[in-house]
């Protein structure tokens, strides 16, 4: 009799290996796109669809077709994603930890200080050539152009993304037209009226942008931990299709007679001949 957990891991493995294909689909598309934002999720989309494909295949034709191998690479191939995935997990919610913004006395937004971050977020931003391609992103997104008809009451009552705050205006503590030089920040200093320029080299810049990336980390995170229980309840129904194949092969309704030869106990003949002199004589 076919078991039900075979059928459960066949019908997952069936709907995640039709999931894949919008998958691999989007990484494809975002590859020939011309957009720069759109070329960072394109290796993570890709490697993820080939391995969702992957898996979902070995797991469909093992548990459908009974093949014993082919569901022990999905097993240890599940594993592995399991393990990876935690272990991502939990180095998200570290790194993401520190961070979060600063209200401003008589504003609505906030400000964000690069300090306050992890070293590793920090270090990925300060690395020339990433926060090239990240301004460039932002650059190409327009998102400090909806700021451009702001007036000085919608800068008092309105509110900003980090993005916005960090990169689109100079820090709220500057003060400029002063005939003295005061000890301000530096950001201060590297902002420009000019359209491309603008604080898109400010480390409060730096700091919007990683506050959108912890944000979005954390709710990450969470969906992580969700797939987490999932790929384990699977892992588990997985199991038990394995041990369900492996007794199909053997022809063993549970599992294979290992048992050759019983040694029989010492007064197993004694009986045996006392039982067939009895039924002679009588």
């Amino acid at each position: 009799m076919y078991r039900f957990s075979n059928t459960v891991i066949g019908f997952l493995n069936l709907f995640t290996l039709l999931a894949s294909i919008p998958i691999i689909g989007s990484g494809l598309w975002m590859a020939r796109s011309n957009t720069t934002c759109e070329s960072f999720m394109q290796t993570p989309l890709l490697a993820i669809g080939f391995i969702v494909l992957v898996v979902s295949l070995a797991g469909f034709i093992g548990s459908c077709f009974k093949v014993a191998w082919a569901l022990w690479v999905y097993l240890l191939v599940m594993l592995l994603l399991t393990v990876t995935l935690l272990a991502f997990t939990i180095f998200g919610f570290i790194i993401t930890s520190q961070g979060g913004g600063v209200q401003v006395p008589g504003r609505v937004y906030k400000e964000y200080r690069l300090q306050d971050y992890s070293p590793w977020l920090r270090k990925r931003v300060q690395d020339p050539h990433y926060w090239m391609t990240i301004s460039t992103c932002i650059l190409g997104t327009k998102t400090c152009a909806k700021l451009a008809s702001w007036g000085a009451l919608d800068y008092l009552e309105r509110d900003m993304t980090p993005v916005q705050s960090g990169c689109c205006k100079p820090p709220t503590s500057c003060i400029y037209g002063e005939t003295t030089m005061l000890a301000q920040d530096p950001d201060c200093y590297r902002w420009s009226n000019m359209a491309n320029l603008l604080c898109y080299e400010c480390d409060s810049c730096k700091a919007g942008v990683l506050e959108d990336v912890r944000i979005d980390w954390h709710k990450l995170s969470v969906l992580n931990v969700v797939i987490v229980v999932f790929l384990i309840c699977i892992y588990s129904i997985g199991c038990c299709a394995y041990r369900n194949t492996k007794r199909s092969e053997t022809g063993f309704a549970y599992g294979e007679n290992r048992m050759k030869k019983v040694k029989p106990r010492w007064d197993f003949f004694l009986r045996r001949w006392w039982r067939d002199r009895k039924d002679f004589l009588y």
